[in-house]
């Protein structure tokens, strides 16, 4: 055979392990898994209301595809082909295709991350496969980026993609960052001042665009949503609460000169109720709960901001605590690490004809994905760390799709580093970015192999 027929044969057997696992995901897994707020967001998007914190732009989609065939069959065929049909693209990156991305790519549609969690109707897979693949799209303008005609479509595409990303997530703005900086960097051509225009320019359409589907996807007489200021709220409660409990010695002043009564009670019961786990927690004790939101605004923003300033190690403390819960769990069967089956209320349930469901097939992917526990493919920081790998070695080789790609390498570091800052939960699902981000490098590397000793192309 020859040197180009080994080249083709690599590449359609590296697309037909692709075809093949997506194929076998949705055999095992269709209709797909429905938790709670996969059924809340699908009541909302079918009846078109709103009446949870949900996204309203992941409702409106999960709608429009309910309008077609109703359930969620069509909208995880669909999203699972998005993020299937993009790692399927990374061969048309490289020059060659090396058979090691066969055996990369094969074990890889085997793990939970892909094998169950693309079938779960959860916004953060759909967080994910949007910002994947709007980097991979960031990566194909790269390549094609003297073609005018080629670029700007692989451009609105990612604009398009990241512009959901950043609207399913709270924080998903941070992919729209990386792959602005890379288009920055790829578009500058040795000019810093044209990079920066490009680099902000890029950032500004995934806002705007991001923004406008939002605005067009909220239903007509929607109540005033939560916001920023209710989110933050509830992570200023979180921190206070725990820095009570951390250092018995620490004095919540400033609540108390606005509500000395309730901040008392927060005090005395912090430790009994704080846990790194979740913030869900704080919700069995009804009188601290009741306390922490008496408690006014104002005084609640100058003890936090005091906290900060005055007391960083308790803060970092107590950050650090939380932050380990969501990305090294002690104990990873206390964090959902896996969903299945459906499961809500029954006045959610009921309308939209859906029935609880746990059958065998259920359980089996539920024992199936128990045997992934407590090994590094359960491992937040374990891919977070091959991604930083990645990172390096792309831009090394600092090809303009090399670029793009260590964005997305960077992305997924950076978007688990955020939850320094915000996290309250420690569920498994808040980091699935990170594990598909590094996933996806895996397998971009194992293509055409970034190595020391082989000459740059």
């Amino acid at each position: 055979m020859t040197a180009l027929g080994l080249q083709i044969s690599a590449r359609s057997a590296f697309r037909a392990v692709l075809a093949v696992g997506l194929l076998v995901m949705l055999g095992a897994n269709l209709p797909g898994h429905l938790s709670y707020d996969s059924v809340a967001q699908l009541y909302e998007g079918h009846f078109h209301l709103r009446e949870t914190w949900g996204p309203a732009l992941y409702a409106w989609i999960l709608g429009a595809f309910d309008r077609f065939i109703p359930g969620t069959a069509l909208y995880v065929t669909a999203s699972a082909a998005l993020f299937y049909a993009s790692l399927a693209s990374l061969s048309d990156l490289r020059p060659r295709t090396s058979w090691l991305a066969v055996a990369v790519t094969a074990p890889i549609m085997l793990i939970p991350q892909v094998l169950i969690y693309q079938a779960i109707v959860w916004k953060d897979v759909a967080f994910a496969n949007c910002a994947v693949a709007g980097l991979i799209c960031v990566a194909h303008a790269a390549r094609v980026w003297p073609n005018a005609r080629r670029r700007w479509f692989f451009l609105a595409a990612a604009v398009v993609l990241l512009a959901v990303a950043s609207q399913v997530r709270q924080n998903g703005i941070i992919a729209a960052v990386f792959a602005a900086l890379a288009v920055g960097w790829i578009g500058s051509r040795g000019r810093w001042l044209r990079g920066a225009v490009w680099a902000v320019g890029g950032l500004l359409a995934v806002v705007v665009a991001g923004q406008v589907f939002t605005a067009l996807s909220i239903p007509p007489n929607s109540p005033p949503d939560p916001g920023v200021k209710t989110g933050l709220r509830i992570v200023q409660n979180y921190d206070l609460l725990g820095a009570a409990a951390l250092d018995p010695n620490y004095r919540l002043d400033e609540m108390a000169a606005a509500a000395p009564a309730d901040t008392a009670l927060i005090e005395a019961r912090a430790r009994f109720d704080y846990s790194g786990r979740r913030v869900d927690f704080i919700d069995r004790d009804k009188a601290l709960t009741d306390a922490l939101w008496r408690v006014p605004d104002g005084a609640a923003n100058r003890q936090w901001a005091k906290l900060i300033l005055k007391r960083p190690d308790l803060y970092l403390r107590v950050r650090l605590e939380d932050f380990r819960w969501v990305f090294a769990p002690p104990v990873i069967d206390w964090c959902l690490p896996v969903y299945v089956g459906v499961d809500a209320p029954a006045e959610k349930m009921a309308p939209l004809k859906l029935d609880h469901r746990f059958v065998e097939s259920d359980a089996q992917l539920n024992n199936y994905a128990s045997w992934f526990m407590d090994t590094p493919v359960d491992w937040h920081w374990f891919y977070a760390g091959i991604s930083l790998a990645l990172a390096g070695l792309f831009l090394w080789r600092r090809q303009p799709a090399d670029i793009a790609m260590a964005a997305l390498q960077l992305a997924g570091a950076a978007f688990a580093a955020s939850f320094f800052i915000i996290s309250i939960a420690c569920d498994y699902r808040y980091l699935y970015f990170t594990d598909l981000a590094a996933l996806a490098g895996l397998i971009y590397a194992a293509i055409d192999p970034p190595v020391p000793w082989r000459k740059r192309v």
